[in-house]
């Protein structure tokens, strides 16, 4: 279990918080038990505070995790949304309250054993992936429980969960992993990553935790020490963050931020 802190201790994926006022919209993250905080990175809750006068387009950012949602009014409405290798939108319309569990990267394939690669690029019903737990959602879930009370019958159920399993890692994944962190995501694949593990492996290895190759974690990666690193639009052009990440100049840069966030830099940042 503790081979896993090291993606805790160094890596912080940010969604970045809802941009409408918050009188209209409220997003909150709750940290997990200490016992699961190497698997879970937060629950989390997105609702309207009130009807919204037009639909409304959820705006998710690439983080390299694997979410479980429900629908707080309706839990039997669960899915499971895999690696995104770009940002997507979610159109959740004028009224909609959700409640999710956003697990690190690698830490829903080394819990439940499936393959990331199969979940990647969408979101589907977790019914189709994860019978039980989806089940076990619709059952124990009520409308009327409040986030809190969410939160702690979650935190349960997944300490529970874990100490069932028999739970193994790849120490040559956690490796490479670590090496990514540690050089924020701007690395030399080929080079850099010297695990003892072919490029063949590394790829199917990489697929299989995380459901991308290893270079495009590794972009995710650089993509959040970015986010992370809480740039203005001043500090962006005075430091020049992106060349210490490998980028060439600004356009390059500008180019795959969009990719990830789904705005350039300046909309993002103020």
């Amino acid at each position: 279990m503790d081979e896993l802190k090291i993606i805790r201790e160094y890596y912080k994926p940010i969604q970045p918080a809802v941009s409408a006022n918050d009188n209209e919209i409220s997003y909150q993250e709750t940290l997990p038990n200490k016992e699961i905080e190497n698997y879970i990175y937060c629950f989390w809750q997105l609702k309207t505070q009130q009807p919204l006068n037009q639909d409304y387009n959820y705006r998710v950012v690439s983080d390299g995790c694997i979410d479980i949602f429900f629908d707080h009014k309706q839990p039997n409405e669960n899915f499971v949304m895999g690696f995104f290798r770009k940002y997507t939108q979610f159109p959740l319309g004028k009224e909609f309250d959700y409640i999710g569990i956003r697990f690190l990267p690698s830490a829903f394939p080394i819990l439940f054993n499936v393959d990331a690669k199969t979940l990647s690029n969408q979101s589907q019903e977790l019914n189709k992936i994860l019978p039980n737990f989806s089940e076990w959602i619709n059952s124990v879930i009520k409308p009327s429980d409040s986030f809190n009370t969410i939160t702690k019958t979650l935190n349960e159920k997944i300490i529970g969960f874990s100490k069932n399993q028999n739970i193994r890692h790849d120490h040559r994944f956690l490796d490479a992993l670590n090496l990514i962190f540690q050089k924020n995501g701007y690395l030399d694949i080929e080079k850099d990553i010297n695990t003892g593990l072919s490029p063949r492996q590394l790829r199917r290895i990489f697929n299989f935790y995380i459901g991308t190759t290893t270079k495009s974690f590794s972009n995710v990666v650089r993509f959040q020490h970015i986010l992370n690193a809480k740039p203005s639009k001043q500090s962006l052009k005075e430091n020049k963050l992106y060349f210490d990440v490998g980028f060439f100049d600004q356009a390059h840069f500008i180019k795959n931020f969009k990719t990830y966030y789904g705005i350039t830099p300046s909309e993002a940042f103020h």
